[in-house]
């Protein structure tokens, strides 16, 4: 046999995607900035390229990450990823601050991909614990939420520190 030691013929659904479809998910950088600005744009984000090559170089620099899933050219997905320690938890916690699947993508295991190269960095950062807060009105997302592991666990407050400023 001319497969290496301990190789193991993978049979998820996920492995059969990245074969099928050749789905990356990697790292994003500044050169996937314009392909994640219109990303963004097509779901009502609007932020420009410069602008999100500075965000996504900020991220790199501090506690987070973004990863970006390719598909034969432009993205198809990101996750965004913050970790934080606090005083209850021996170890930090991960958030996903932004999931985000193209909708002409979607239904096709990309988002169950990306959390689970989340949960990877999470897990390679230090953390024992993913969290994922849902946006006010996105019901529809509770059960993506559970099928890919999660469970409810309270809810959240917000405040702004500042006085609401021109759009960045």
């Amino acid at each position: 046999d001319p497969r290496p030691a301990g190789f193991r013929e993978r049979t998820g659904r996920e492995d059969r995607l990245k074969r099928r479809y050749g789905l990356e998910i990697r790292a994003a950088t500044a050169v996937d900035a314009p392909g994640l600005a219109e990303l963004l744009r097509r779901v009502g984000v609007a932020i420009a390229p410069r602008t999100l090559s500075d965000r996504l170089d900020a991220l790199r620099e501090g506690a987070g990450t973004v990863l970006v899933a390719l598909e034969w050219g432009p993205p198809s997905g990101l996750v965004a990823l913050h970790w934080y320690r606090t005083l209850e938890a021996p170890h930090p916690v991960a958030q996903v601050t932004g999931l985000l699947v193209d909708p002409e993508a979607r239904r096709r295991g990309i988002g169950r991909l990306l959390v689970k190269a989340a949960s990877q960095a999470a897990r390679v950062a230090g953390c024992d614990t993913l969290e994922l807060v849902l946006t006010a009105g996105r019901a529809d997302l509770d059960g993506f939420c559970r099928a890919t592991g999660f469970a409810e666990a309270g809810s959240r407050f917000r405040r702004p520190l500042r006085k609401a400023a021109a759009a960045d």
